[in-house]
């Protein structure tokens, strides 16, 4: 039987919507298996800093439609030392807290593995970024939803791109990893998709140009991740400009706007079965893994394997890109 009796819940790094859903599933969960909960205010820094705060199920009413985070975020110089994390055990163990249930990307993770070792305090993580790109889950919370409002944007700017027969290019966020860019650039019908993984083919981008964009199309959107090594939509588009003169080329960054917005339907039920898999993982007696859904199924990936492999792109949508663009 587990001797979990109460648990702490933060949100850290980057919010994503679907965070809110994911936090009344596990207060909720908590609840329903008689465990105590307390929620910690912007992340890290706040287990450092003592704010820590009881929640009930009352805490997580009509928060399941909200995006952002009700326990707000916040990235913790003081957590990144061995004495602010020294601090923040201290604070856990003031309070009689037993595990650590932590919601973000891969820093969040990163400091989630830290802790746990350290102190051999139970901590498990729940996969949370628009970005995608964490190793040991299908997909995490935010993503489907950052797609959905991408693909929105994109679809509105193609109607003014095939007024005024512009040429486009879109930055979207993803500095390190192109499953945003690639899935939302296939929904949008995007002419071509710049990801970080893959360096410019500024040729293969250049024969597009003139014989797709100039000799048969109204209008043509690029797709760039912001990450992208020559440096992101606008210096892309500067070269391009440079080289075709012809051309009415224009940059749109999308930027924050994809992180907000009410959560989709798939972000809400994702993050509800994350959140009550992630109290039964604790009440199992696992610790320092990352709750995931994987083929449909939940599963569990230790930290040090969601750290140390890096999830790649699926080389059938790139292909996939290159064949609908014609």
């Amino acid at each position: 039987m587990s001797q979990i009796k109460k648990i702490a819940i933060l949100t850290s790094g980057g919010d994503a919507p679907g965070m809110n859903a994911a936090i009344r599933a596990v207060v909720r969960a908590a609840i329903y298996n008689n465990l105590q909960v307390m929620g910690v205010m912007r992340g890290y820094d706040g287990l450092v800093k003592n704010d820590i705060i009881p929640m009930d199920s009352k805490s997580v009413s009509n928060i399941i439609q909200q995006g952002g985070t009700i326990l707000k975020s916040a990235r913790s110089k003081d957590f990144l030392t061995p004495e602010g994390r020294k601090t923040a055990y201290e604070n856990i163990i003031k309070h009689n807290i037993d595990a650590l249930i932590t919601l973000g990307g891969d820093g969040t993770i990163t400091g989630a593995r830290i802790f746990g070792q350290e102190y051999n305090f139970p901590v498990i993580g729940i996969p949370c970024t628009i970005d995608n790109d964490l190793y040991g889950t299908d997909y995490t919370i935010g993503y489907d939803t950052a797609l959905n409002t991408v693909v929105e944007m994109v679809d509105k700017i193609r109607d003014t791109a095939s007024s005024h027969s512009r040429l486009f290019f879109i930055e979207v966020m993803g500095r390190d990893a192109g499953f945003l860019a690639l899935r939302s650039g296939i929904a949008s019908g995007a002419e071509a998709i710049l990801v970080p993984e893959i360096d410019v083919d500024f040729e293969k981008l250049d024969t597009f140009l003139t014989n797709g964009f100039k000799k048969q199309k109204s209008s043509s959107i690029v797709i760039v991740a912001e990450g992208e090594e020559k440096g992101g939509a606008i210096e892309i588009a500067k070269i391009v400009e440079q080289k075709h003169p012809e051309y009415d080329v224009r940059v749109t960054i999308l930027g924050h706007v994809q992180r907000g917005g009410t959560p989709s339907a798939f972000d809400r039920v994702a993050a509800s079965r994350m959140g009550v898999t992630a109290i039964q993982a604790l009440l199992d007696d696992q610790k320092s893994v990352m709750v995931g859904i994987v083929n449909n199924e939940m599963v569990y990936s230790p930290f040090n394997r969601t750290l140390k492999h890096k999830k790649g792109l699926n080389p059938n949508l790139l292909e996939l890109v290159e064949i609908l663009s014609i």
